[in-house]
């Protein structure tokens, strides 16, 4: 079958976009499906809705790398992924109305992980896979866009659909990742050219032996740390401490994801011509300076603070996506960057774990704890961004910016 979009590079790059959606669109309803939904729950069991998502992942994403580089087929496991999404979604939707188990719900978002993460490694391993003149770099950070920009969009639009009816979050998200299920079906075509079918061991084994990965594995991991301390603590603090509703909670979401997104794909296309190992470094020394400095402002300086730092969150992003893909190679791309993600899903579920073990430690001791977790949180993108800085200088890293 055939259709408009068939075979065309724009759609694994809207694809992406709607799959990020429902995903973010969670976000300003977090206090509906928790402690509302279910009186009683603690800080822990409320942060455990956002982290049980990505220990989900931190499976679907390394099932699904290597069962595509072994096979060939991204196409039929990405389908399959995004129907799976959709239909978990949809028992989350029936869940929140009509179960009374906050375990069934944790269930459901297991599963939701473990499905979203295998549709968007595979999904991604397809954008890089076209082909095109513009190079990886503008691949990599047209994927990242499509990405960054979903999650933008989905922050307002849950809190807009989430301040009339917190149901119809999931409820949409689950018909659209159908839809987009159908979509793949009729238009996604996997890559021209012939791609070796590696063993399982191979596979592991030559990923193992390209040592520069880890770097932008590390960087994935403390990024998406924060981005789950900023989904989960940070919302929570937005909403008991600053006294924003659902909406204002996604437009300050919006401020931050907006010029994320705007932004990931001209910085992609940078880092053909700068270094893409200094765009990291340096702009995770000033991310973590963003996060520092947040839990200090007042709630009139939230959303212009929150749009800087979706600025800076631009020029490390995209490159460390172009550095995954680049060390993946053809041959093992998809593992690549499922690696990449599964790296990113262990520093999400972490995210919110450590910033409530945090907000417990120092609640002991100060009776605002809020802005130490900020600090400390911001400290481990500074600390990872001069540990890389000094293995450069020693020589160990000299290799990266310029083979990519």
């Amino acid at each position: 079958m055939t259709g408009p979009l068939s075979n065309t590079p724009l759609l694994p790059l809207l694809l992406l976009y709607g799959l990020m959606l429902p995903v973010t669109a969670m976000v300003p309803v977090l206090p509906d499906f928790t402690a509302q939904r279910f009186p009683g729950l603690g800080q822990f069991a409320s942060h455990l809705f956002m982290s049980v998502n990505m220990i989900g992942a931190l499976v679907g994403a390394p099932v699904a790398g290597v069962l595509s580089d072994r096979l060939g087929q991204r196409k039929a496991l990405a389908v399959t992924a995004l129907a799976v999404n959709g239909l978990t979604l949809l028992g989350i939707a029936w869940a929140y109305q009509r179960a009374d188990s906050y375990a069934l719900l944790l269930g459901l978002r297991l599963v939701e992980g473990f499905a979203h993460m295998s549709a968007l490694s595979l999904l991604m391993a397809l954008g890089a896979d076209q082909p095109g003149k513009a190079g990886l770099g503008a691949r990599m950070g047209a994927v990242g866009a499509s990405i960054s920009l979903g999650v933008a969009t989905g922050a307002p639009l849950g809190g807009f659909v989430g301040g009339v009816d917190p149901l119809w979050v999931p409820l949409g998200g689950g018909l659209l990742s159908l839809a987009l299920a159908l979509a793949g079906a009729i238009g996604l075509a996997d890559a021209a050219h012939g791609r070796p079918r590696m063993a399982v061991g191979e596979i592991v084994h030559t990923l193992r032996s390209r040592r520069p990965l880890l770097v932008p594995l590390a960087f994935s991991f403390a990024d998406r740390l924060t981005v789950g301390f900023i989904v989960s603590t940070l919302s929570l603090y937005l909403g008991l401490v600053i006294g924003f509703d659902a909406r204002q909670i996604g437009l300050a979401m919006a401020a931050f994801l907006i010029p994320f997104s705007v932004l990931t794909y001209p910085a992609g296309r940078l880092s053909r011509h700068w270094d893409p190992l200094a765009m990291m470094v340096s702009g995770s020394v000033l991310y973590g300076v963003f996060l520092a400095v947040l839990g200090f402002l007042p709630g009139s300086l939230i959303l212009p603070a929150m749009a800087v730092g979706g600025v800076i969150a631009a020029l490390m992003y995209a490159p460390s996506l172009v550095l995954a893909a680049h060390y993946g190679g053809s041959d093992c791309r998809a593992s690549a960057l499922a690696a990449f993600n599964m790296a990113g899903s262990l520093g999400f579920a972490s995210g919110p774990l450590l910033s409530s073990s945090l907000l417990a430690v120092f609640s002991l001791g100060l009776a605002a704890p809020y802005p130490a977790v900020f600090v400390v949180i911001g400290m481990i993108e500074v600390v990872l961004a001069l540990v890389v800085l000094a293995m450069v200088r020693r020589g160990r890293l000299a290799e990266i910016g310029a083979r990519a």
